[in-house]
């Protein structure tokens, strides 16, 4: 129960600061500004609780593991399920912090850092260049997580080397979907939200999983000691 409690705290914090910091400073901030949040709570969790569950805070990034055969079946579920409690958990107290602060006008004019495409795209990008943005931003986060924890001497760096690509892709994918990469942290705020984020976030659920599960096939593949 520990690995899957910290989980859900690990994701909660992810959600709370990187959606936080698109929604209430991504003006201020900028491009580079939310990416380095999402970045650094990865970094912060993975030092905290990466000896307990893996830090894997993104169901995503648990496919990948389950392929790779470092996670049960079991675990798999119950991190997926846990993440998403940890991020719904994350995104109440947004919404909570956002509507006790009345400048901001509430949860609903700021947004809780949703992703989307066409009109709730920067660009405008449409359905499919979304599919295939996420399918490619996942494919090398998780791709990346598989390799750097598959060492144990590289314990001591995986928590900044995920940290750095996880901020890599959002800096190219937050004018485009706002960057997902992880199921979990996409369908919290659609939930809050609803409207089109809700009507949208099957892509930020089904296009990371393809990229998850690309990411564990080639990886397995390429580390296959039959190869």
């Amino acid at each position: 129960m520990k690995k899957y409690i910290s989980e859900l705290i690990g994701t909660m914090v992810l959600v709370l600061f990187g959606c936080g910091s698109a929604a209430i400073a991504g003006s201020s901030l900028g491009t580079l500004g939310i990416a380095l949040a999402f970045g650094l709570s990865i970094v912060a969790m993975a030092y905290v609780i990466g000896d307990i569950s893996g830090c894997h805070i993104n169901p995503a990034v648990s496919i990948g593991m389950w392929i790779d055969e470092r996670l049960e079946t079991k675990d798999l579920i119950f991190y997926i399920i846990f993440q998403c409690i940890g991020a719904i958990v994350g995104i109440a107290l947004l919404a909570l912090i956002i509507n006790s602060a009345p400048s901001l006008g509430g949860y609903a004019t700021t947004g809780l850092g949703q992703n989307g495409f066409d009109s709730a795209s920067t660009v405008g990008l449409n359905v499919t260049g979304a599919i295939i943005v996420e399918i490619i931003l996942t494919f090398v986060f998780v791709f990346t997580v598989l390799g750097v924890t598959k060492k144990t001497e590289n314990a001591t760096i995986a928590g900044i080397v995920i940290g750095l690509t996880l901020a890599f892709v959002h800096i190219m994918g937050i004018p485009l979907t706002g960057t997902s990469v992880n199921p979990a942290r996409s369908l919290a705020p659609a939930l809050f939200i609803g409207k089109q984020a809700l009507q949208q976030v099957w892509v930020f659920i089904l296009a990371p999983i393809i990229g998850a599960v690309i990411a564990g096939f080639l990886y397995k593949g390429l580390t296959s000691e039959d190869s």
